[in-house]
């Protein structure tokens, strides 16, 4: 399980756009990491319509944020145009991100049992540590903790 001061799990994933977001090239700025479930559902799209909105804010406490699901590129791609967002989506197909940073869990929806991610958001310092988690978030607020948190570093 990851706490507070370990070294943030490194990652290279394919991002909107056609590029990759590398953890190794982020070095020197703090990075938001918040991951959901699904594009498209209703928290996912309202905590992503959050962070698009306060963008600029965090860039001015020089943190970068990235949202991250297992939802292909297209699929994001898709859900961005929808919905005017903002914030680069990371895909995570493999979920071996999503296992890194232990949000990859079972789940029990209506008494059946599935795996999916658990929405959990990563604050990561300049120097590549984890500074602050947020487990099982609930969507109302949390982009203005993030926030504050952010702008704290």
């Amino acid at each position: 399980m990851l706490e507070v001061s370990n070294p943030a799990p490194r990652f290279t994933l394919p991002r909107d756009g056609g590029s990759e977001v590398s953890l190794d090239d982020l070095k020197g700025k703090a990075v938001v990491l918040f991951f959901y479930p699904r594009d498209d559902t209703p928290g996912c799209t309202k905590e992503s319509i959050g962070f698009s909105q306060h963008l600029q804010a965090f860039a001015d406490a020089t943190t970068l944020v990235f949202g991250i699901s297992k939802d292909p590129i297209p699929k994001h791609e898709k859900f961005i145009a929808k919905h005017d967002l903002t914030t680069p989506l990371l895909s995570d197909a493999e979920s071996n991100t999503c296992e890194a940073y232990d949000v990859w869990k079972e789940k029990n929806m209506y008494g059946k049992k599935h795996w999916g991610i658990e929405r959990s958001t990563f604050l990561i310092d300049a120097e590549g540590n984890i500074a602050r988690i947020w487990r099982k978030v609930k969507v109302d607020g949390h982009v203005e903790e993030v926030l504050e948190a952010a702008k704290s570093l």
